[in-house]
């Protein structure tokens, strides 16, 4: 296999429950990427569950506990599964990047709670494993999910070798320029109620993260992707397809630039099968250098 390689990660039971959607947000998939997987630039893993011994290692016993008696987090043992096995593709060169596809979410979970449509924390577990087994130090992660990445900055907030940038409702910077809130939901908030709101949300994507990134140098660049944002959508700030597509471009561009291209795209938020089928399959092509 050449390194240029994107890897897909999905299970089925992620088209027949997901606790985003409390349905089936994800029906299309993964015959929505028929003509990608022909290409050769992509390949379709199918992940199994993530260990306990790891889980243990990001989260309390009183959570796991608690996440196993939730019905909607029937899919985040393999929803976890997935980003951690991305991880691991990468970094032994199997493949160049990522998308991981989800049926539970991660970002709002913390050492020892859990909600808002999240169960383990995915990113958390990844990089804790990735230090771990292949001695990746740094991260990077830039999460435009429509909320705040709670989990993630709780579980990080003192590791100076995880920069965590979130746009949200909020400004914030820490002293070390590591944990970073940009409050950018729609054109107005974002300061340019003269522009469209993807023109908006990607001039501010494009300011407030490569070049944080590029003085970071991280090992590992995470997208935490969610389509919540779209028109329509329960996190609705007027997003239209261009922009994601737009955001997967810059991001593959500057992974090659600052960490030989690994790149890990991980699903988040947004409910409607018909978005996520018209939407997803382009960001793939994007990081199998299709488009």
């Amino acid at each position: 296999m050449t390194p240029q390689v994107t890897g897909i990660f999905y299970h089925p039971s992620f088209s027949r429950r997901s606790y985003l959607t409390v349905g089936a947000r994800l029906a299309g998939f993964p015959m929505a990427l028929e003509g990608i997987l022909g290409s050769g630039r992509a390949r379709l893993y199918e992940p199994g569950p993530v260990s306990q011994e790891l889980l243990l290692k990001v989260h309390t016993p009183d959570l796991l506990e608690g996440v196993r008696g939730d019905p909607l987090c029937s899919t985040a043992w393999h929803s976890a599964g997935g980003v951690v096995l991305a991880g691991e593709k990468i970094a032994g060169g199997e493949i160049a990047n990522a998308f991981a596809f989800i049926g539970a979410g991660g970002h709002h979970s913390s050492r020892d709670s859990f909600g808002g449509y999240c169960c383990f924390n995915d990113v958390a577990l990844c990089i804790v494993n990735l230090r771990e087994r292949h001695g990746f130090r740094r991260f990077a992660i830039l999460d435009t999910d429509a909320h705040h990445g709670d989990g993630t900055r709780d579980l990080f907030a003192g590791d100076p070798d995880v920069l965590h940038v979130c746009l949200c409702g909020a400004r914030y910077e820490s002293p070390d320029g590591t944990k970073v809130d940009v409050p950018c939901h729609g054109h107005r908030s974002c300061g340019r109620g003269d522009r469209s709101a993807n023109d908006a949300y990607f001039e501010v994507v494009s300011q407030e993260f490569p070049q944080r990134a590029r003085r970071f140098r991280p090992d590992l660049i995470f997208w935490y992707f969610g389509f919540d944002t779209h028109q329509g959508d329960y996190g609705d700030i007027g997003l239209t397809g261009p922009c994601y597509w737009n955001i997967a471009r810059l991001m593959r561009d500057l992974a090659g630039e600052v960490c030989g291209g690994r790149l890990e795209v991980v699903l988040g938020g947004g409910s409607y099968t018909q978005l996520a089928t018209y939407l997803i399959p382009p960001v793939i092509g994007l990081l199998a250098g299709l488009q």
